[in-house]
C-alpha cells in the first residue's frame, strides 16, 4: 500500500477464555484448517445479542460464549462449527455455520434451528460470515476450502419469501463481509487473494463492476473479518500480520491496530454500542481485544 504511514492504536484486553473452557486436542475442524494443531479453541463471529450482551463463537467446539468481565457463559454447544454471527429480527441471530448452512439462535434459550440447509438441492462449500441487509434480507459467504487454486467462492442473498441470488461466485476464499452505513455496498474479504472486494447492491441481484477495494500485504493468511464504524469507515482483520487495518472511504489506511502484544490471529470484529470501540476476536490467545478508533 502505497500511503502515509497509519497511526498505530495500542488494543486492551477485554477478556480471555477462561480456563476451565480449555481443553486442547485435535479436532477435525483444525486437522482441515490448523495443520492438525492441538486446539483449546479458536474463537470467532464476535456480535452483540438485543440484551447488549457480547457472544462471540468458538468454530471446532461448536460453542457459542456470552463473554462477561470473568466468566464466559456457554449459550449453545451443538455438532457444527459455527463460524459468523449477526444480529436477527425479534432478538434472534442469524449464525453462519460450516457444516449445516444458515441457522437461527435465540441467544435466551441457545436454542439453534435451520433457515437455509442449501441452495436447490446443492449444498454449500462451507459457509463463513453473515450480514443483515436492506429489505430483511441476508448476505452470506459461502468460503469453503476455495482460494487461488480454486476461485469458486460464492457470496448469497437470501430474501424473506426464499428467493436466493448468488451475487458473487468467482471469488478467492471469500470470508468476512460488511455493508456500508447506507447499505448500498457490500465489501467483502477474499482471504486467499490479500483482497477486499466492493459492489454496489441492487434489488434485481444483478452486480456489475464488482472491484477490488483494497489490497493487503501478501503473507501466510489474508483479510478475514470485517466491520463498518459510524463514520464508514472500513475495519479489516488481518491475522497473516497480527493487525487490524482502519481504512477511509477511499480505501486509504488511517489507523492500524497491532495486536501481536496477545497473538497474530485477530480474525473477526464488530463494533460496540457506542460505535466507537473495536472489539476483536484474538484466536491465538482464545481473548478479545478492544481498541478506541479516534475520530480522525
Amino acid at each position: 500500500m502505497w500511503f502515509p504511514s497509519p497511526r498505530t492504536l495500542t488494543p486492551r484486553l477485554l477478556g480471555r477464555l477462561p480456563d476451565r473452557h480449555r481443553q486442547p486436542r485435535r479436532t477435525p475442524w483444525g486437522d482441515a484448517n490448523r495443520g492438525g494443531a492441538l486446539l483449546d479453541s479458536f474463537l470467532e463471529g464476535p456480535c452483540f445479542d438485543a440484551a447488549g450482551n457480547l457472544l462471540v463463537v468458538d468454530i471446532p467446539f461448536g460453542r457459542v460464549f456470552r463473554v462477561g468481565p470473568r466468566e464466559w457463559e456457554v449459550v449453545a454447544e451443538y455438532e457444527g462449527w459455527p463460524n459468523g454471527l449477526a444480529a436477527g429480527p425479534a432478538g434472534s441471530l442469524y449464525l453462519a455455520d460450516h457444516r449445516h448452512g444458515l441457522l437461527s439462535l435465540d441467544a435466551a434459550t441457545g436454542s439453534i434451528a435451520p433457515l437455509l440447509e442449501n441452495v436447490a438441492g446443492e449444498g454449500f462449500r462451507g459457509l463463513n460470515d453473515v450480514v443483515a441487509g436492506p429489505g430483511d434480507s441476508i448476505l452470506l459467504t459461502d468460503q469453503g476450502q476455495t482460494g487461488l487454486q480454486d476461485p469458486t467462492g460464492r457470496v448469497w442473498r437470501l430474501w424473506p419469501d426464499g428467493r436466493v441470488d448468488c451475487l458473487i461466485r468467482n471469488a478467492p476464499s471469500p470470508n468476512g463481509l460488511v455493508l456500508d452505513r447506507a447499505g448500498a455496498h457490500c465489501f467483502v474479504a477474499m482471504t486467499r487473494s490479500c483482497e477486499v472486494w466492493r459492489f454496489a447492491l441492487r434489488a434485481d441481484g444483478v452486480v456489475g463492476k464488482a472491484q477490488c477495494f483494497l489490497r493487503l500485504p501478501g503473507g501466510l493468511m489474508g483479510p478475514d473479518g470485517l466491520a463498518m464504524d459510524a463514520r464508514d469507515r472500513l475495519c479489516v482483520a488481518n491475522p497473516g500480520h497480527g493487525l487490524v487495518w482502519v481504512v477511509d472511504g477511499f480505501g486509504v489506511p488511517v489507523f492500524v491496530v497491532d495486536c501481536t502484544g496477545f497473538g497474530r490471529l485477530p480474525t473477526n470484529l464488530c463494533l460496540a454500542p457506542d460505535g466507537t470501540t473495536l472489539l476483536i476476536t484474538e484466536s491465538q490467545s482464545g481473548s478479545v481485544l478492544a481498541a478506541e478508533l479516534p475520530p480522525g
